[in-house]
């Protein structure tokens, strides 16, 4: 049968909300026990409440059963609420914060090992090697519960005598506790406030003491790298009893370095434009891995024109990266599985296939070999799986902006449904969603998203705009929202879509935009329909989760943020306040002229659900064309399938309703 031809947008999809929130399991952490070699992963269960299970990777085997919640509260966004080692699994659980352990061997219940009925949040679990029953892990206490009050520390989980016992304190906030082999020394990152850890995160070094007790203390604090406000240092991890690896920004991109014998160098002759590590939002972040035994060689991901590649890179002398052949453009937590074999694992993603679990056995450039450990699984409706000849490829373009002729980079993908040949309407360019990313420090990358395949099979094109301030393109592009968020991300939003739609581009339709975006992209999708020179580019808009009152969120966000708008914004509230009114979209929502649709959780504490109602008040309160929905039980960003099947179904009617599509 010859395809047919329809108007853009009303094309027919066998790609439903709920093919894809009935699929919708996601891999979270990638865990190596250390002493086993086996693999584990943390999974993420829409349709058990948005639970998270640790699951034995070959054997797809949960090791914790219906009632357990692997997760922490961390900074909120969480990561690295497991560790396993030698059998024995340790977890944070989400219901009561505590830590409880398991063998995995045994049909038992875990069993707590920390204190009951304490405000404290656990995570980033690492065994101290001469006594693995103690481990070394983050304390989030949340007594006083208001962000100024929360005290980070790092502490010593006695699992044998179920105590908890002071290590470190006195930075903001800690992460990613590294043992070297031997157990001698210890690494860490640290960082102060107003900085985020992307914006100047120290590397540390101390020597570890054990006392009789079997107390551990630390000695010689060495602050390695990284520089307040300036360098950000991150990602420690030993190759062996002498040398550190981390990397820093130091030139503008995050390279990769060592420390050896009490000095820090670049692993680079000169620095490779390239970012070797991503922003560190999630606690689980891990992106490069040593190969051999004798900590000689690291395999490294690394990001270029938004794709992530992979490099060996020579951590005995200083030599530029090699690059190696992979099919995947996403490379997430890479973990050592055998330094004799030279083998690791990590989450891995195509353009056409979804996550799935990777090992990687390297012995040369020659000998790559790739397998899976977990395969990506195929979207099915009715028990049959979809052809993958139904994605859309991305396009990465870099444009060009008038003002500066710096880059501005974003993602297309078109409208693609092998049943249509085109529009049935002569020279009709489709309605495009233009998607703004959150954070606003994060990225969108290329690997397969259904989600973005449900609206390119139904005839939209789909923009990802990458705005000035994304990661992954250096410090500079970065900090170019460094006192202009509000202004740059707004800018960005707008131009890339309109650029797109005229010469030489003529890819969209410049009357049938739609801007969306979560959090941060929430906030630039509010302050586009409020504060943009014209407020009428988008035809209709869906916020979720967005941030419409900085001088709120700056006073209820939860601690990993509360200062994150010091150098968005350019200052504390007391210090500007005015910029602080004049850029938040509460402010300015008598301008909102666009239909807006407002998406919601109920226990959202990085974004509360007043930022959301304020905003649809004002908007309800002129007779404005807004609509409203708060998903009980959900926080930042939707967990539970029912929730997130509504919210893709939703916004489809939205749209449609709003550009009075009419199905063939």
């Amino acid at each position: 049968m010859s395809p047919f031809r329809a108007p853009y947008g009303t094309w027919t999809s066998p790609i439903t909300a709920e093919a894809i929130t009935k699929r919708a399991n996601s891999i979270g952490d990638v865990i190596v026990d250390r002493a086993t070699s086996e693999v584990y992963h943390l999974e993420s269960r829409p349709s058990e409440k948005g639970r998270v299970v640790l699951v034995h990777t070959a054997s797809n085997r949960d090791i914790v059963g219906p009632g357990w919640n692997v997760r922490t509260g961390v900074h909120e966004y969480g990561g690295a609420a497991a560790i396993v080692h030698n059998g024995i699994a340790y977890f944070s659980h989400m219901a009561d914060g505590r830590v409880y352990r398991v063998r995995l061997q045994d049909e038992n219940e875990p069993e707590p090992i920390t204190p009951e009925g304490k405000p404290y949040r656990y995570a980033a679990f690492e065994v101290y090697p001469e006594q693995p029953h103690l481990l070394v892990s983050i304390l989030e206490d949340h007594t006083n519960d208001v962000p100024s009050e929360v005290i980070s520390t790092f502490v010593i989980i006695d699992s044998v005598e179920k105590k908890i016992h002071p290590l470190l304190s006195g930075a903001d906030f800690y992460a990613l506790p590294k043992f070297s082999p031997d157990g001698r020394r210890f690494a860490w990152i640290q960082w102060f406030h107003p900085d985020m850890p992307w914006e100047g995160a120290e590397v540390h070094v101390a020597d570890v003491v054990a006392s009789d007790n079997a107390i551990l203390s630390l000695q010689n604090d060495i602050h390695v790298a990284g520089v307040r406000e300036r360098v950000a240092a991150g990602y420690p991890l030993w190759a062996n009893n002498e040398t550190l690896v981390f990397t820093s920004d130091e030139s503008g991109f995050v390279n990769p370095w060592k420390y050896h014998d009490g000095h820090a160098s670049p692993l680079f002759p000169e620095p490779v434009a390239e970012d070797f590590g991503e922003p560190f939002w999630s606690l689980s972040t891990s992106p490069y891995a040593i190969l051999d035994k004798e900590g000689k060689t690291a395999l490294f991901s690394a990001l270029r024109d938004g794709r992530f590649i992979l490099y060996l890179v020579d951590l005995d002398q200083v030599s530029r990266p090699k690059p190696i052949q992979s099919p995947f453009v996403e490379l997430v937590t890479i973990r050592s599985v055998s330094r004799e074999d030279q083998q690791v694992v990590f989450s891995g993603q195509k353009t056409n296939e979804s996550k799935s679990i990777v090992q990687c056995s390297l012995t040369s450039l020659e000998s790559v070999e790739f397998s899976a450990l977990r395969a990506s699984e195929p979207l099915e409706v009715d028990g049959i799986p979809l052809p993958t000849d139904l994605v859309s490829e991305p396009r990465p373009i870099a444009l060009e902006l008038p003002s500066t002729k710096e880059p501005l980079y974003v993602v297309y993908y078109p409208p693609h449904n092998p049943a249509y040949s085109g529009s049935s309407i002569e020279n009709e360019t489709p309605p495009c969603v233009v998607s703004i990313h959150g954070g606003p420090t994060g990225c969108e990358y290329q690997g397969l998203s259904w989600s973005k395949q449900y609206w390119t099979s139904r005839g939209w094109g789909w923009l990802d705009v990458n705005y000035g301030g994304s990661s992954g393109y250096g410090r500079k592009y970065i900090e170019r929202l460094n006192k202009n968020w509000g202004i740059v991300d707004i800018q960005d939003a707008i131009f890339a879509p309109t650029a797109l739609s005229r010469s030489p581009y003529n890819l969209v339709d410049h009357k049938r935009l739609l801007i969306r975006g979560g959090s941060a992209g929430g906030y630039t999708t509010l302050a586009c329909l409020s504060m943009a020179q014209d407020v009428s580019v988008f035809a209709a808009a869906t916020s979720r989760y967005g941030v419409s009152d900085l001088m709120k969120l700056a006073e209820f966000t939860h601690k990993f943020e509360s200062r994150y708008l010091d150098h968005l914004i350019g200052g504390t509230i007391e210090e500007i306040p005015q910029v602080y009114k004049e850029r938040s979209p509460i402010n300015h929502a008598d301008k909102i002229v666009t239909p807006l649709l407002i998406l919601q959780g109920e226990i959202d504490m990085v974004v509360p659900k007043g930022q959301a109602e304020a905003i649809y008040q004002s908007i309800r309160d002129r007779n404005g064309v807004v609509e409203y929905k708060l998903y009980a039980g959900e926080g930042h960003g939707f967990r539970q399938e029912a929730n997130m099947r509504d919210a893709i179904e939703r916004e489809q009617a939205f749209y449609e309703r709003v550009l009075g599509l009419n199905k063939p």
